[in-house]
């Protein structure tokens, strides 16, 4: 961390009066961060413990004392615009967002009150909202932004007595993950943390000794890296504690597809030790699209009329060019058509760069690469890397002409996992088949002069 900086950044660290908190803030503050100090200053049940001085006060007087630069805020976090205000009233803007405050609750579940349950959500799940919803269009018109929230192990494994607790803790991985996506076109990284630390929250399930023995400080420089500029981790969640870090993904079977026309619960039985067999064809799903893909592949082979195995019935493409790919003279007859001005409507219509990537087969790489602008003069395509686009589609060659011929619906192909989409997804819902002519023999005569060559 020695050469990690913070210089200009402004940090608000929630919960930072105890614990991981006062070491995250310490540590930013003394690698060149202006700190934001929340805390509300009660106990770890989240009731006033009687103390005269308040704990937010305390570590900036610490920070201050070592030349660093800090300010308290006092606010609970379920008043995040409040926190966020202090930030910009001293500092301007904010850079670093990490919600760490956090109280326990613990009691079994038979005995659990609606205050309990209430009191864990306030603080960690709607308290981490509060403050991230004032940070975000900040961190958005600035084009910048490193969030970092706080689950546990509790979240990931489940725990005795906290289930207000565990319930908060997951919700929040689920929360950093659609964050990543949102923001990461704006430079808006967001990570989830499940530490191991010796803190007043882990003194009430943890022995005094091992408390002593896991200190703030060994995760704080984690922290520190994944708030850092030069680091690109993104939508992640890790497990940290006394120096060792791990990255957690979850695992999924290879299942079992049944037979729709006789699926019951006994049936279901009959083939349940499929169902959770990790040893064979486990695999680590990185999205929702992917069980889509799944289920969508299986209703295709069950139902054998999607657009696949018409493909393959009709012998696959009538037309050739030198790639012998035939995106390449659908891209050409697109180009044709914006550069004889009969595009120019799409302009206003559209307003959106797109990129593909062409694929031979599926899980290969790019053959052929294109650009197509629908938002600038009259349009335009070109046989180049895209650059700045709103939307990158990626496909296998096959499956983009069945998609232009209007034989495969574009939802179905994305559904299926055949249509790859990244960028800006509303942007990519504007680009349609039916914005060209189809790849016809019509329109290649149309379009293409005899014998050209592609």
């Amino acid at each position: 961390m020695s050469d990690l900086r913070f210089d200009g950044k402004v940090a608000i660290v929630t919960g930072a009066g105890n614990g991981l908190g006062k070491a995250y803030a310490k540590m930013l503050a003394a690698r060149g961060a202006k700190v934001v100090v929340n805390d509300n200053g009660l106990d770890v049940k989240g009731e006033d413990d009687g103390s005269k001085e308040h704990s937010a006060d305390v570590v900036v007087a610490e920070i201050k004392k070592s030349g660093g630069i800090a300010v308290a805020d006092k606010h609970p976090v379920i008043q995040g615009e409040q926190v966020v205000k202090t930030a910009l009233d001293n500092f301007g803007t904010v850079d670093i967002l990490i919600n760490n405050a956090g109280i326990l609750r613990d009691v079994s579940f038979q005995k659990m009150s609606h205050k309990d349950w209430k009191m864990i959500q306030d603080t960690h799940f709607e308290g981490a909202f509060a403050v991230t919803r004032a940070c975000w269009n900040i961190m958005r018109e600035k084009k910048y932004g490193r969030i970092i929230n706080t689950a546990s192990s509790a979240g990931i494994y489940g725990s005795f007595g906290q289930a207000n607790y565990a319930a908060a803790k997951l919700g929040l991985w689920g929360f950093t993950q659609s964050l990543a996506k949102e923001g990461e076109r704006r430079n808006i990284l967001t990570n989830c943390i499940a530490p191991l630390a010796g803190t007043r929250m882990t003194a009430t399930v943890m022995p005094q000794e091992a408390v002593d023995a896991l200190r703030p400080e060994y995760v704080a420089p984690f922290v520190g890296f994944l708030v850092h500029d030069s680091c690109e981790e993104n939508g992640s969640l890790f497990e940290v504690g006394a120096g060792w870090i791990g990255k957690m993904r979850f695992q999924r079977t290879a299942g079992h597809q049944y037979d729709l026309r006789g699926i019951n619960p006994g049936s279901i039985k009959a083939h349940w030790d499929k169902v959770i067999d990790f040893e064979k064809d486990a695999t680590f799903p990185e999205g929702n699209q992917e069980m889509l893909e799944i289920v969508m592949n299986n209703l295709e082979d069950i139902k054998a009329a999607q657009a696949e195995e018409a493909s393959g019935a009709a012998g696959g493409s009538s037309f050739t060019n030198e790639s012998g790919l035939i995106s390449e003279t659908i891209f050409e007859i697109m180009k044709l058509f914006l550069e004889r001005g009969e595009g120019k409507h799409l302009i206003s219509k559209v307003n959106a760069i797109y990129g593909f990537d062409i694929l031979k087969k599926k899980g290969g790489k790019p053959v052929l690469q294109y650009t197509i602008d629908l938002k600038n003069g009259q349009g335009s395509v070109k046989k180049e890397k895209a650059a700045g686009a709103d939307a990158i589609f990626t496909m296998v060659d096959a499956d983009f002409e069945q998609v232009c011929k209007g034989v495969m619906n574009p939802q179905v192909a994305f559904m299926q996992g055949k249509m790859k989409i990244k960028g800006n997804m509303a942007a990519a819902t504007k680009f349609t088949p039916e914005l060209f002519p189809a790849p016809t023999e019509e329109n290649i005569k149309k379009y293409l002069p005899a014998g050209a060559k592609l």
